[in-house]
């Protein structure tokens, strides 16, 4: 595991993680008051996700750490939904991936990961733990009265699915996160009408975003590849 994550790097990659890097970091410097954690944690987050569309652990790693720092940007938003989200179950969930994906390398290349299909009985399990979580947390946010309650409910659901999707292997996660991305878009643009500090956190998911789209492209590719060889 230890070794250099950017060697292999295509020139897509490249490009990929160029353009996200300078719409994060150019949106936390265009913005007032800006906070260390916001800053901080858009930078992580693209790097994260540029090394999760390559299959790479260290995507697994970097995204843990975009979890310590985006629960602390919500937490001064008072947006609890997504404190426990990200620090309680994505958090866990990302470590737990690194041990899953360490175990599993493509033909021993621990920079790409083996891809696996979900059984009838994971897909099960995913729903109805979905729903499980999502009613127990959901109540949670209520009580603790969460602003924007509907949206914050609704991460909770396709974070804990793109988790889950993430941890074993699934081309699929992609697309949960991405479904997230466009929630958390909507929640920051609505935080970002009360506190203007939190606008990159807007250009921060935007990127995401595309960055999961790209990420599902790839990953299709790559399971594709591994079947055929």
């Amino acid at each position: 595991m230890w070794r250099n994550p950017f060697k292999g790097f295509s020139r897509k990659d490249w490009l990929v993680l160029s353009v996200s890097l300078t719409i994060v970091i150019g949106c936390s410097l265009a913005t007032p008051a800006v906070t260390w954690s916001t800053a901080s944690g858009v930078t992580v987050g693209a790097f994260a996700l540029v090394l999760m569309a390559r299959g790479d652990v260290w995507g697994q790693v970097l995204t843990a750490v975009f979890s310590v720092l985006y629960g602390i940007t919500s937490w001064q938003f008072r947006y609890y939904g997504e404190v426990i989200t990200y620090v309680g179950m994505t958090l866990p969930m990302a470590l737990m991936a690194v041990v899953s994906w360490l175990r599993h390398p493509y033909r021993g290349n621990q920079a790409e990961v083996e891809i696996h299909r979900l059984t009838a009985g994971q897909k099960r399990n995913m729903v109805i733990e979905s729903l499980v979580v999502t009613a127990v947390l959901g109540m949670a946010l209520w009580w603790l009265d969460t602003p924007n309650l509907f949206f914050s409910i609704l991460s909770i659901t396709t974070s804990f699915m793109a988790a889950y999707l993430t941890y074993y292997r699934s081309t699929w996660y992609a697309l949960a996160f991405a479904a997230n991305d466009i929630i958390l878009v909507i929640l920051w643009v609505l935080a970002s009408v009360k506190d203007v500090s939190f606008t990159p956190m807007i250009g921060c998911f935007l990127v995401f975003l595309l960055n999961d789209l790209y990420a599902f492209a790839h990953w299709r590719y790559r399971e594709k590849r591994q079947k055929e060889s």
